[in-house]
């Protein structure tokens, strides 16, 4: 059986384009999902204040306040962002490492700042 030329950049386009569907096919069955978690923050705590999560699992944090502008600070993953009132505010990790470590507020929200912070577990 002979092939013309533009039978087989025919058949070479499908054969590549197979091929990209199971690698797209492969990568999107190995990638874990994100795990959404919201927090909301006020004067002068989070809630929750103490979260437990699965190391090498991607989380997202949707992170609200009603009352005043706070920060929210991750130092042990290099999380950090910006909690304005009525907005939502997203930030994505992917805990890497075990232990207890704690996050903070780290924008002056008044007189009870200081003690604005809560814990992260992570484990295996």
């Amino acid at each position: 059986m002979k092939f013309s030329q533009k039978d087989l950049r025919i058949a070479a386009a499908i054969a590549v384009l197979a091929a990209g569907s199971l690698v797209t096919y492969a990568v999107a069955q190995a990638a874990p999902r994100a795990k959404v978690i919201k927090i909301v923050a006020k004067r002068f705590d989070y809630g929750p204040s103490h979260l437990t999560l699965k190391k090498g699992v991607p989380v997202v944090l949707e992170l609200t306040t009603r009352d005043v502008f706070m920060g929210f600070n991750l130092p042990d993953f290099n999380v950090r962002a910006d909690i304005v009132p009525e907005k939502v505010t997203r930030v994505t990790f992917v805990p890497d490492k075990t232990g207890t470590f704690t996050f903070l507020c780290d924008v002056f929200c008044g007189t009870g700042h200081e003690q604005m912070q809560g814990t992260l577990t992570v484990v295996d």
